[in-house]
């Protein structure tokens, strides 16, 4: 399987975030983390404004994997993405 682009917004203070985070480490799964908090004035303008074409209401955690935004902290839904079956 071909290497997926996975860029996760984040925000430091978000505990849904870090879970996010610690849910793709664990799947040893590469990505970019975009931590808006972390960044200069103007550069996390920007990333707000790239965020808002994404997801309108500019929540964290923003995660988009390949084209396809997912909002917030979901698992299941993040996990078919990256195409892991998991049993419920």
């Amino acid at each position: 399987m071909a290497a997926q682009r996975i860029v996760l917004y984040s925000l430091t203070t978000c505990a849904f975030c870090t879970a996010t985070k610690k849910m793709l480490d664990d799947l040893s799964i590469e990505y970019q983390c975009i931590q808006a908090d972390e960044l200069s004035e103007g550069e996390r303008e920007k990333v707000i404004e790239e965020l808002k074409t994404l997801n309108p209401r500019c929540s964290f955690p923003t995660i988009v994997i390949e084209n396809q935004v997912i909002v917030g902290y979901r698992v299941q839904e993040i996990k078919e993405k990256l195409g892991i079956r998991t049993e419920v």
